[in-house]
């Protein structure tokens, strides 16, 4: 015998259904435009650049098929690897200068007045809300040739014969690309090594302390260990940051003189917008992307390994 429920129950077990199928529709509505607009404007471009690359394509005529022509061209490019070279000099120079942005959390972290300590976070924290652009242009001003700072500074102390081209003279441009953004506090590795440092017990400092350790001793057996983690991302941060390195060379050098400053980000540029090659500029573009990602695979692998690790010797 059916048991008929009361009109009441039935509507009310409608709306509740129906507030439960909003609920489960609700974060679909949500993600899906997001999904769309990313795969609108980042993944279509890039899947395009990586179709376009076996083409000679012309964006205003005929784009023949050629095949893997171009990339044979970009293994016989020896413009194409010098800008490699200059890339590894960069990342090397790059990471050997976190010592100073190292140092100087290492200071902060150690003073004792938490105002004094704010104070100095703040003002070498403040130089990351200055556009780029700007610290390039200085930068420009004070390599120039005739009017530039540096050169006026020499020929004022009497070492005239050292004022020189800094940025024309191919044996000298890399070197005055490197040096723009001195002292070198880039405000990202002082954050992640200030906030590494801060996190670490005091407890193990005292004790520390107390066993006579000194400081540079407690820097290389507990401070640096403790800092691993960070360092290792902030080392995967800097690959990727060095690969589409290129802003601050054209706006100073424009990968010249004699391609003495040119980085691949540079090459794949002037191929596209100088050079009118877009296939080839697809090429260049599609293999520094496999590049990245063949390095953040590896990062990320590297990274699951070191924290399985720690979890079984139940460090985590």
């Amino acid at each position: 015998m059916a048991i008929e429920m009361p009109a009441d129950s039935s509507r009310n077990e409608t709306q509740r259904r129906s507030r439960k199928r909003r609920r489960s529709y609700g974060p679909y509505l949500v993600v899906v435009p997001v999904m769309l607009t990313i795969g609108v404007f980042q993944y279509y471009p890039a899947v395009n650049g990586i179709f376009r690359s076996f083409f000679a394509w012309n964006p205003a005529g005929d784009s023949p098929f050629v095949g893997v022509q171009n990339y044979a061209r970009m293994m016989s490019d020896s413009a194409w690897w010098l800008s490699f070279r200059n890339l590894g000099i960069i990342f090397v120079f790059g990471v050997a200068s976190w010592s100073i942005p190292l140092l100087a959390a290492e200071l902060v972290v150690s003073l004792r007045s938490a105002r004094a300590r704010f104070v100095f976070r703040t003002l070498l924290i403040l130089p990351m809300a200055f556009p780029g652009v700007v610290t390039a242009l200085i930068w420009s001003f004070i390599y120039h040739p005739n009017d530039g700072v540096l050169n006026r500074i020499l020929r004022d102390a009497g070492l005239g014969k050292l004022a020189s081209n800094w940025t024309g003279d191919p044996a000298l441009a890399l070197g005055a690309l490197l040096f723009i953004g001195f002292p070198f506090i880039a405000g990202l590795p002082f954050l992640i090594f200030h906030s590494s440092l801060s996190n670490i017990p005091p407890e193990i400092f005292e004790a520390a302390q107390l066993d006579g350790v000194g400081r540079i001793r407690r820097f290389w057996t507990i401070d640096l260990p403790l800092m691993a983690s960070q360092v290792r991302l902030l080392l995967f941060l800097a690959v990727v940051a060095t690969l589409q390195y290129g802003f601050v060379a054209y706006i100073v050098t424009k990968g010249g003189p004699d391609n003495a400053t040119a980085v691949p980000v540079l090459q794949m540029l002037n191929e596209a917008f100088q050079g009118g090659d877009w296939g080839y500029a697809a090429t260049l573009s599609t293999t520094l992307f496999v590049i990245t990602l063949a390095f953040s695979l590896i990062v990320m692998f590297a990274r699951k390994k070191t924290s399985r690790a720690a979890s079984e010797d139940g460090l985590m």
